[in-house]
């Protein structure tokens, strides 16, 4: 019975409640409505709630596909980085875009924030007589690198990779020991990615 319909019987014995007294199969019958609309009423908040968490669900899911950044080294000034004795993780603190917020500007790295493929590009700039070089890594491995052994002139450097990455893999690039890049409010050297699709 449709609730509406059981709505219309309690208002009609309501009415008859009204006029005269009510019979035990009356009684009996204004029970059993009241409970299958009680039973109803559980199944439909049930079902509510269900459709509730299905949407919060989708939209954590489309969310976390939404993932880009780019950045460049200085977010002000001019500065020449390097050389060092090891090998130094690059921090690049102008923030172009962070959707999603998987790159960290403490750190230099970029988590990825779900299972997918990814594209990632770099640029690094050196100076005339300085040796620049720089990888991009995915954890602990070298993917690719830049490289310019004291150029007479004033050097720049890009590659680009797309990577299988699994929620939680880091990917950020480092200066090699010895190695020159530098940066100023142009943005010679920077760092992008971007989610191409989940897997």
């Amino acid at each position: 019975m449709l609730a509406a319909q059981k709505m219309l019987v309690l208002l009609c014995v309501g009415i008859s409640l009204a006029h005269d007294s009510i019979t035990p199969a009356q009684l009996k019958n204004i029970e059993e409505t009241l409970k299958e609309l009680k039973r109803e009423n559980e199944a439909l908040r049930s079902f509510t709630k269900d459709l509730s968490d299905k949407l919060e669900s989708i939209q954590a899911d489309n969310k976390a596909k939404k993932v880009a950044f780019s950045a460049g080294l200085l977010a002000s000034g001019s500065q020449q980085f390097g050389p060092f004795d090891t090998r130094e993780t690059l921090i690049y603190q102008k923030i172009f875009t962070n959707t999603g917020n998987a790159y960290d500007s403490n750190t230099g790295h970029f988590t990825a924030p779900v299972n997918g493929v990814y594209f990632f590009r770099f640029y690094a700039h050196g100076h005339p007589s300085k040796q620049m070089a720089v990888s991009l890594h995915k954890n602990d491995q070298i993917q690719c690198s830049v490289f310019s052994l004291k150029p007479e002139t004033n050097a720049n450097g890009s590659n680009g990779v797309v990577l299988s990455l699994q929620k939680g893999d880091k990917v950020y690039t480092q200066l090699w020991e010895n190695s020159w890049v530098f940066d100023d409010e142009s943005s010679y050297t920077s760092f992008s990615g971007f989610l191409l699709f989940p897997l």
